[in-house]
């Protein structure tokens, strides 16, 4: 799935930031893998806490309060940010509940929100993903850039 977003990205000269939450850091680190990812890849924000979140992009503390860390609109706030604190022209951003504990009944653990922003359009998406942290996290990983090789089509 590299090789093709890695395509996707140079034949139009763009470059992806990443904004991460329950993954911390793992996005960034499967695009720096693949080698010549400097002609892509831009920048990665780590943005585990909510203090972060409001610090490195922006994302208004109130935004944060009136729906969760993981929302839909966190979540495109995370990737607007991204774009908005970086010279990329496309993003991703991730929030959820990687577990094993922290979920609730409208947030049991699994529950991720995507955002998404490629050519001036923000999109956002919740998945449930079944397993352990690590399988959370690596379901989140997977589904976070295959849906982008797919947005960038």
């Amino acid at each position: 799935m590299l090789e093709p977003l890695a395509e996707r990205l140079k034949r139009r000269g763009w470059m992806l930031a990443t904004a991460e939450s329950c993954t911390g850091g793992l996005i960034a680190g499967a695009c720096t893998e693949l080698p010549g990812s400097s002609d892509w890849f831009e920048r990665g924000f780590v943005s585990y806490s909510n203090t972060a979140k409001t610090e490195l992009l922006g994302v208004d503390a109130a935004l944060i309060a009136r729906h969760g860390a993981v929302s839909e609109a966190v979540a495109r706030a995370m990737a607007e940010g991204a774009l908005a604190r970086s010279p990329a022209q496309v993003s991703l951003a991730v929030t959820g509940v990687a577990g094993p504990s922290g979920g609730s009944a409208d947030k049991p653990v699994g529950t991720v929100w995507f955002g998404w922003c490629v050519a001036g359009r923000t999109s956002a998406e919740r998945r449930q993903f079944a397993g352990d942290r690590a399988a959370v996290r690596a379901a989140t990983v997977d589904h976070a850039l295959r849906r982008l090789v797919e947005l960038l089509a």
